[in-house]
């Protein structure tokens, strides 16, 4: 299922059930985790009250007000093999909406869809507990958040991580009530996708195996 998966960034307004969440959470639950640690949280958003947190976060958004995220999911140099990744990207996007380098607006209107979870019906917020290190239960919620989105396959659905979600923690912390001692990492968007988006006509590369793998003993 893991070559099915891939990012969606436009979706039906459909409802997603929330029993049909219940079992996508359950089986991301069985991921493996430190010592059986589970240090994952979750918040699921729908209908007024994700569209509150849309509302809010796009008018930070737009007042150009200051982020400060609880976790720095982008974090690499603009020198690096990373940034180029990034860039192609993008590029790719662009192009499959139609967006010109020189057009601002249509820029700008790309950049806000992420901030309001790619208009998906439901939104998931990934937290953990600020009493754990910084950086010690980050693969355990990599494992989990990953096993969700391949969960949510086998359901029709798909996903989209992504971090301008958790832009903003302030909003979320005061919209649905979560409380400091809690650390929100990632959000994901989730629905049933729209094939008739442009955007999700893509499949991002990967490096082959040459340039990332040693092999040693064989």
């Amino acid at each position: 299922m893991i070559y099915k998966r891939k990012s969606i960034r436009g979706f039906k307004s459909d409802p997603v059930a929330k029993d049909m969440l219940v079992r996508i959470l359950n089986t991301a639950c069985r991921a493996p985790s430190a010592m059986n640690t589970q240090p994952w949280e979750f918040i699921v958003m729908t209908g007024d009250v994700l569209e509150k947190v849309r509302v809010a976060i796009v008018d930070k958004l737009n007042m150009k007000a200051p982020m400060h995220p609880d976790h720095h999911a982008v974090s690499w140099s603009n020198d690096s093999i990373y940034r180029e990744r990034q860039i192609a990207l993008a590029k790719k996007l662009f192009e499959l909406m139609g967006i010109s380098r020189e057009d601002k607006k249509k820029r700008a209107a790309w950049l806000e869809r992420g901030f309001r979870f790619f208009d998906a019906p439901v939104g998931i917020l990934l937290l953990t507990d600020k009493s754990l290190s910084d950086p010690g239960p980050l693969l355990d919620l990599g494992a989990v958040m990953q096993t969700l989105c391949i969960a949510a396959l086998h359901f029709g659905l798909g996903t989209c991580i992504e971090d301008q979600g958790v832009l903003y923690p302030e909003v979320l912390r005061e919209i649905v009530q979560i409380p400091d001692d809690k650390k929100i990492i990632i959000a994901i968007a989730i629905g049933y996708p729209d094939w008739d988006f442009p955007a999700n006509a893509l499949t991002s590369d990967r490096e082959t195996l040459e340039n990332n793998t040693r092999w040693i003993g064989f």
